[in-house]
């Protein structure tokens, strides 16, 4: 008989790891019964994941909302999931990360009595304010679900000084299969539609990528990342900026306050995958707050550096492929002109070994549970 499998997320994020997983259920379809539900904790920018990967949703919970609080979304999905798991009856629900979909998804798996496996277990800042909440999320989930899918031995070895000892398998990251996945898509379509978007941007400067959006920076934080970055393009004429800009009003307003009119610095609305990933390979470097992209943009050769105070992926600072910078100005523009300047420092970093994945975890995940089922 076939297990019955349901895949669950809610953001942009989850779905690019989750999606790599989807297709490698669906090519066993003799063994496994999948479903994809999404709670659409966001909305527009899951939507343009879905539609670049052709996933169909089985179930859509459609819970986004204006102007939507932790609260809201924990008692949604709650709900929500519990008619969904009352529908399908699954044997095994699947869980990524460390969204609030994540933890509400596991804690209703929990309530019903049904197995969680939790994908990306094991990442720790060891600060349940940093990133917030997104750390205890994912601590809650762990200790809620049953198989454990670490991305690194760190985050495996966090799982068992937890207690968490049985079905833990590091595995690598699904990040790196939808990345390899996501390039094989945009190769077979062309990158004509791609350099006609980026039409106004100069691809004979350095490109650099930059991404931020993350809530324990909103204020000052944000104010001291927009000053460095105004301060790295006005003293570079050879470097083009591009940074799509979150659309949370926190983000929005610091940013175009401090850097609109300036003449190579590109603000753009949030890019969809496809156009990220393309945007991500013809970068010199990346300046991010993002967890996703200090696991991609090293598999393409991209030194990153991290605009944060702490980060859960430390595997990457370790390898040498990410360097933490903070939010203070200063570093910021320190590291990025070191990496603009010295040749010898680029190539350390863009040649490091990427320590989150081969582009083979789905494969591996779904050769365990046939084992197991």
């Amino acid at each position: 008989m076939k297990k019955r499998v349901l895949i669950v997320f809610g953001t942009r994020p989850e779905a690019i790891k989750m999606a790599p997983l989807v297709y490698e259920f669906k090519k066993n379809n003799d063994r496994f019964e999948t479903k994809v539900c999404v709670t659409a904790q966001h909305r527009q920018m899951l939507d343009q994941v879905l539609d670049f990967f052709n996933i169909t949703p089985d179930y859509d919970l459609n819970l986004m909302k204006d102007n939507q609080t932790l609260s809201d979304i924990t008692v949604n999905v709650l709900k929500g999931m519990d008619g969904v798991i009352s529908d399908f009856k699954p044997d095994l629900i699947f869980v990524q990360g460390d969204t609030t979909t994540t933890f509400v998804t596991a804690l209703a798996g929990f309530y019903s009595k049904t197995r969680v496996a939790h994908l990306e277990a094991g990442l720790r800042s060891f600060n349940k304010y940093s990133p917030f909440p997104e750390e205890i999320n994912r601590v809650l989930a762990g200790h809620l679900s049953d198989f454990h899918f670490t991305p690194t031995i760190n985050a495996y070895n966090n799982l068992l000084k937890e207690g968490i000892k049985e079905n833990v398998y590091n595995v690598g990251n699904t990040v790196v299969d939808a990345l390899f996945l996501g390039i094989e898509i945009i190769k077979k379509q062309g990158s004509e539609k791609f350099i006609e978007f980026f039409g106004k941007v100069d691809f004979s400067k350095n490109i650099i990528l930059v991404t931020g959006h993350r809530r324990e920076s909103f204020g000052e934080p944000f104010h001291n990342i927009c000053l460095a970055l105004k301060n790295i393009a006005e003293n570079n004429n050879d470097v083009e900026i591009i940074y799509p800009v979150h659309l949370n009003p926190n983000v929005q307003k610091p940013v175009f306050s401090v850097l609109n009119g300036i003449n190579n610095i590109h603000l753009i609305e949030p890019l969809d995958y496809p156009f990220l990933i393309w945007l991500m390979d013809k970068s010199y470097l990346v300046l991010t707050d993002s967890g996703g992209i200090q696991e991609e943009a090293p598999s393409l050769g991209k030194p990153v550096l991290v605009m944060r105070e702490v980060t859960e992926r430390i595997e990457g600072i370790e390898a040498g492929t990410a360097k933490l910078v903070g939010t203070d100005p200063e570093k910021i523009i320190n590291e990025t002109q070191k990496l603009l300047d010295d040749k010898n420092e680029y190539l350390r970093m863009s040649k490091a070994i990427n320590p989150y994945g081969d582009g083979k975890t789905s494969r591996r995940i779904i050769k365990i549970l046939l084992d197991i089922f």
